[in-house]
């Protein structure tokens, strides 16, 4: 199974600002909280989001991807003939979402990746744009590990971009504001993270913050007891208990500036 990297860019791309956009005017259509900063503070909130993707966008071209290529290219070759293909892929896919928990899991439980993780929690809404709202030396940090984990597994170029078109997609959906009715929402949590589960995970209370790491499956916050017991409300505090979110200028350098998350 060959496909062409261009066609995959292209592919991703297309696929992310399709999926983006029609969440992005659904979740404004039918709003499951209705509290969301409103006029200009609502779309100053919305640039400042913007400009963080657009940093980390440009890295993503510049370094995530060619870091990526590199690893690929110098996997270890261990792997047996049976894991190819779609199956393979499926593998590729399973793995990285395993890896991706336990990174996001440490990007909690470490202080020094905490300083770079909590500008995505310091955003006090979520919609959409709270998606792709990263620090850029988290970004280049996770690309880092995730080159020793695709060299260690050997993981082909196409089951990355695979897996991270899945990720972007399954992101923008559980950080959305869209309303969805518990009979799809609630057997659809068991398989998937959906909005109810995310939500909580950026509710300003540490110990809920501290919960819920899926990124795609939700079995993993089942199997090693981080899902969050409470559910969500409507009119809950979403960002980091303690501390309100910044201008771009300042959220870029507070990881680099002398605070810090108590443990």
């Amino acid at each position: 199974m060959t496909v062409d990297l261009d066609t995959l860019l292209e592919f991703k791309g297309a696929a992310v600002m399709l999926w983006i956009g029609a969440l992005f005017l659904i979740e404004r259509l039918a709003p499951r909280a209705v509290n969301a900063p409103l006029g200009a503070a609502g779309w100053r909130r919305i640039a400042r989001n913007g400009g963080l993707f657009a940093v980390n966008f440009g890295l993503s071209l510049l370094v995530v991807l060619p870091v990526s290529v590199w690893a690929a290219s110098h996997g270890l070759g261990w792997r047996p003939g049976w894991w190819s293909g779609w199956l393979g892929l499926a593998l590729d896919v399973l793995l990285l979402d395993f890896w991706i928990y336990w990174w996001h899991r440490a990007n909690h439980g470490v202080p020094f990746l905490w300083r770079f993780h909590e500008i995505h929690h310091l955003d006090n809404f979520l919609d959409t744009t709270s998606a792709v709202r990263f620090h850029f030396a988290e970004v280049l940090l996770s690309a880092a590990v995730r080159a020793v984990v695709i060299i260690l597994a050997g993981i082909p170029i196409m089951s990355v971009l695979v897996f991270e078109t899945l990720v972007l997609v399954a992101a923008i959906f559980h950080h959305s504001n869209i309303r969805l009715a518990p009979a799809i929402e609630r057997p659809l949590s068991w398989v998937v993270i959906t909005p109810a589960l995310h939500w909580m995970h950026h509710h300003a209370v540490r110990v809920d913050t501290d919960s819920n790491y899926g990124t795609m499956l939700s079995v993993w916050d089942r199997l090693f007891g981080s899902k969050c017991r409470h559910g969500r409300t409507d009119d809950m505090a979403i960002g980091v208990e303690g501390e309100q979110d910044r201008t771009l200028g300042p959220l870029l350098a507070r990881p680099f500036l002398p605070h810090g998350r108590i443990s």
